[in-house]
Parts: C-alpha cells; sequence; structure tokens
C-alpha cells in the first residue's frame, strides 16, 4: 500500500485533534491509532510543528523556500565562478570568437556543464558555437580585389568594397576588410591633429560651402622632375560638390599665370561666389585681388600659418601627392600634366569619395566604365 503524504496543514490539523484526545484523557497510543499514524511520527511532527499556528507555518514555509532560492543562487555562483576560473575567456581580454568556442568546449569536457550555462557564463551565443561555416570559393573576389589594389593603389577596403559594387558584386564590405587584410593590402594609417575651426568667441573661422559654385579653393602642389628641376601645380577645387576642376602644372606660375587657368574654368563652370586661398604672393596679389572684385567673385584669404583653414584642397593636394607623385617620375612638366589629367578624370567620375556617401563628385559618368577593373586604356 501506497505511503500516504501528508502537507503541512494537514499535519498541523492532525497535531491539534490528537492534543484534543490526550486532554480528554486518552493516552499516545489511541490517539495516534485514530487518526492513523505511528507514535514515532506524531513525535516528530510535534518536534517541528509543536506551538505553531497558521500564521507560523506560513511565514516558516517562505523562509524555506527564500533559504532553498539563496542556497541555489551561491551554489550557481560557485559554478559560474569554477568555470571562468577554469577557461579563463574575460571578453575584455580580447579573445576571438573561436578562441571563446575553444574555451566552453573544454570547460563542459572538464566540469560537464551544460552548454547554455557554459556560454553564458563565457560570453558566447550558442548560435556562434553551434554555427559551421560554409566552404566558399572566394578566388575570384581575391583576384578582382586585387587589380583593383593594383590599379588604384593609394585606395583603402572601402573605396575598394565600392567598385566592386559598380561592377556589380553582391559582397558585404567586411568580407571585403576581410580578404584584403588577409591579402596584406592595407595601408598604413596616419593620424593627425585636428585643429578647431572657431575663434575663442565660438564664431566660425571658415566659411562653409552650402551649394555648387559657391566657395572655389585653390593653392599650389610643389615637386621636382627626374632632373631635379622644380615645377608647381595649382589645383582647383569646388568645396560642396567636392571636384576637382583642374590642375595646371607649370615651371614656373605666377599671378597672371594663375588667372589664365582660372578662366576657361569660369566660362566652362560659371562663375563662383568666393575664391579661398592662402597668403601667397601669387594669390595676394592686387592685380588677380582687384580682378576677382571686378568680375563679381569675392575673394577669401586665410590667416597666414593655418593652412587647415583650407581644409578641403589640402586633403586634395594631400591625396593628389600619395596617389600620384609619390607613384610616378615625370621627366617633363607635359608628361605630368597628362598623367595628372588622366588620374583627375578618375578621381572626379570614379574614385568614391567617404563624404558624398562613397560615391564619386560626377557619378553619372560611371555609366560609361562598368568594368572599372579592365585594362588601362590611356588616351
Amino acid at each position: 500500500m501506497a505511503r500516504k503524504r501528508h502537507s503541512d496543514e494537514d499535519v498541523l490539523k492532525l497535531l491539534r485533534e490528537i492534543e484534543l484526545k490526550l486532554t480528554a484523557g486518552d493516552d499516545v497510543a489511541s490517539a495516534c491509532r485514530s487518526v492513523g499514524i505511528s507514535d514515532a511520527t506524531y513525535y516528530n511532527w510535534r518536534r517541528r510543528f509543536g506551538g505553531m499556528g497558521r500564521a507560523q507555518l506560513s511565514e516558516m514555509k517562505s523562509l524555506e523556500k527564500e533559504n532553498a532560492r539563496l542556497k541555489k543562487i551561491v551554489a550557481e555562483l560557485e559554478l559560474d565562478k569554477l568555470i571562468l576560473r577554469e577557461s579563463k575567456p574575460p571578453k575584455a581580454q580580447g579573445l576571438t570568437t573561436e578562441e571563446l568556442r575553444q574555451a566552453v568546449i573544454y570547460t563542459r569536457q572538464k566540469l560537464a556543464t551544460s552548454e547554455r550555462r557554459t556560454c553564458r557564463v563565457i560570453g558566447l551565443a550558442r548560435s556562434s558555437l553551434q554555427y559551421r561555416p560554409a566552404p566558399r570559393d572566394d578566388d575570384a573576389l581575391r583576384l578582382a580585389i586585387i587589380s583593383l589594389a593594383k590599379q588604384y593603389g593609394r585606395y583603402g577596403y572601402r573605396k575598394i568594397a565600392e567598385l566592386l559594387h559598380v561592377e556589380g558584386w553582391k559582397v558585404n564590405h567586411k568580407k571585403v576588410e576581410r580578404l584584403w587584410r588577409e591579402e596584406g593590402l592595407q595601408l598604413p594609417q596616419r593620424h593627425k591633429k585636428r585643429k578647431r575651426l572657431y575663434h575663442k568667441d565660438s564664431s566660425i573661422i571658415r566659411l562653409r560651402p552650402t551649394h555648387p559654385n559657391h566657395v572655389w579653393a585653390i593653392d599650389f602642389v610643389h615637386d621636382k622632375l627626374s632632373n631635379g628641376r622644380s615645377y608647381k601645380m595649382l589645383t582647383v577645387l569646388d568645396e560642396f560638390t567636392r571636384q576637382a576642376l583642374a590642375v595646371v602644372v607649370r615651371t614656373k606660375m605666377g599671378s597672371d599665370d594663375v588667372l589664365e587657368a582660372l578662366y576657361p574654368l569660369l566660362l566652362r563652370h560659371g562663375s563662383p561666389e568666393y575664391i579661398r586661398s592662402d597668403n601667397g604672393p601669387e594669390f595676394a596679389a592686387e592685380a588677380m585681388q582687384g580682378w576677382l572684385r571686378r568680375v563679381g567673385i569675392k575673394p577669401i584669404r586665410i590667416y597666414p600659418g593655418s593652412p587647415w583653414e583650407n581644409g578641403y584642397n589640402e586633403r586634395f593636394n594631400g591625396t593628389l601627392r600619395r596617389e600620384v607623385l609619390n607613384a610616378e617620375w615625370f621627366t617633363t612638366t607635359k608628361q605630368a600634366q597628362i598623367v595628372i589629367n588622366h588620374w583627375l578624370r578618375q578621381y572626379n567620375h570614379t574614385r568614391p569619395h567617404q563624404a558624398l556617401n562613397m560615391r564619386p563628385p560626377v557619378p553619372e559618368t560611371l555609366l560609361e566604365k562598368p568594368m572599372i577593373s579592365g585594362p588601362d586604356t590611356r588616351g
């Protein structure tokens, strides 16, 4: 016969019933037989519940539940500490997902813990533990990336990813970055200290462009030919569209030469409202400043010793030097002009620009060249 199990409330009722029988003169054995329990059971119940009421019984049960809950929490914390001590995988140490996966596998084998708890303590998602990458053949994509990297030697993986999208590749930029690093194509990072564009009274130093032909920026870039002879390049940039309007190469260039280089640009693109320049003698000459005012263009001259105020043009000059001047060796200024003009078309029509949401300054001409990594046909 199965043994009957009494609840705590039933025990309390039976004890009171036995106490009433004892008060009426019955002995312990007969009183216990009348309720269907043994003497030993009666003494055990009285030792545990004797003198309790329903309120005390309810309080005792809540305390027991709380004690059991605290014991479980302590046990879980001890188990978590043991898991961490055995696996040593804190995420702050910069472990990779594969290293965390190996830590979970090792800990489970040694401590026989559950997968859910071990992953939670170590800091690895269960989906990451169970993930098995599908083998893929990335050789064609690698070759396309290497081909673009050879053709555009100073581009980073972001620009290469945009060029791949133009060619029709459906690939995530993170995968391009991974393959880029595996092939050792990453460029060294340059960190420059940025200066403020504000006065002490919080007024803005630099006029910011708001529409095309609002502000043009002009500046000089100096370099030397293979025979050691110096030459100059006048760079003209529309600050709003970021389009490089021209790079004029001359052995010597004064204020009159600057005006001669600007005149066809004004006819082709229209007159800007402002032209920003530094305080070089070619730009500060009264003949040039007066001519600009007469044709309705307001000249802006940056503060002496503050080239960062002409930041758009300085950035373009740095790109020109990294991608062309440092990569080519010119024997004549005519050769330099031809190569720079070819690069200028690429800069305006092909090269993705981060400030323009990874689009070139003149994106419509991308339709004329669907295969960017194809053979280079210089005209």
